[in-house]
């Protein structure tokens, strides 16, 4: 029997929200807190505050935990000025990451620099594993020096021991606009890729490739349901496979202050047709999860989890 762990952090103004939550589930529908509702991981170095989480099993049996290096508690009134742009031009040029064997005890924080200063902030990392060349690959969004740090793009690198990382070469950059929140997944050698397009239309699109580098083209089947939602209040998808075979799509409601925030699901019965279905009625959520990811774990790991008292 399959359980899930929710990697992400809270809707809050003040700087523990921007920290390292977990949420636990027996079957992908009905979640519940972890630690009772407080964080599992504080950031204590660069901004002091993580967001947009992705965690990942490797094959070297260590789990790891990677995030923007973001506070806005912190750095929005401050060093940022209230600016997203200077955020986007000027904000960390680092990723965080986390190491454990048992998904309990964790290292301390480790700052991880991709590329130079081509880039600016990096966002929303996230990570799969290319099954052909037996590494992994890890993806994010930046603004870059090439279009004066405007419309972001997707941007990976290559890694097998997380520790060395390869030059970053360009994933996927939409010509009319910025893309940003990547979210990889694979299933019968066809690799499926969720961003978030800022405009035309402002919402989450779905490409595939037969590569995880691409070249990817657009599933237009995705997009007739993704027109009922509103534009420019959904972000973060993060996707994962039910026990039953289906897929599970989650975007991050963002479109109200304050606690009305969080994800809401789509289901899919065949990923290969790009047809998602708001189910919302069939998820409980303890609270709004914010920007993260989904792991498979095993019933033995959410017992551990479940019953283990973070600091």
């Amino acid at each position: 029997m399959k359980a899930y762990l929710f990697v992400h952090f809270k809707e809050k103004k003040t700087p523990d929200g921007e920290q390292v939550y977990f949420g636990l589930s027996k079957d992908g529908f009905t979640w519940e807190e972890v630690n009772g509702g407080a964080p599992v991981l504080w950031s204590y170095e660069g901004d002091k505050g993580v967001r947009d989480f992705t965690v990942v099993r490797a094959r070297d049996d260590k789990f790891r935990i990677f995030a923007t290096d973001l506070s806005l508690a912190y750095g929005m009134p401050g060093q940022y000025h209230n600016s997203w742009e200077e955020i986007g031009r000027n904000g960390s040029r680092e990723l965080v990451m986390w190491e454990s064997e048992d998904l309990i005890h964790w290292s301390w924080q480790k700052m991880i620099t991709l590329g130079g200063g081509e880039f600016g902030c990096r966002w929303a990392p996230d990570i799969i594993r290319d099954r052909e060349k037996e590494d992994y690959i890890l993806h994010w969004s930046s603004p870059h020096v090439c279009n004066d740090y405007g419309d972001k793009a997707i941007y990976y690198t290559r890694t097998k021991d997380f520790e060395k990382f390869s030059e970053p070469k360009l994933l996927y950059r939409k010509e009319d606009c910025g893309i940003i929140d990547s979210c990889m997944v694979e299933e019968s050698g066809v690799y499926y890729l969720f961003v978030k397009s800022e405009k035309n239309p402002a919402t989450i699109i779905l490409l595939k490739s037969i590569s995880p580098t691409g070249p990817f083209e657009r599933m237009e089947s995705f997009d007739e349901e993704m027109s009922k939602l509103q534009e420019g209040v959904y972000e973060a998808p993060t996707a994962f496979r039910l026990e039953d075979g289906r897929w599970c799509l989650m975007l991050d409601y963002y479109g109200v202050p304050g606690k009305g925030q969080g994800y809401v699901p789509f289901l899919c019965e065949d990923i290969s047709k790009g047809i998602f279905k708001r189910s919302d009625a069939q998820f409980a959520f303890p609270y709004g999860f914010k920007h993260g990811t989904v792991l498979e774990i095993t019933m033995e790991e959410y017992e551990r989890i479940k019953h283990f008292e973070f600091e």
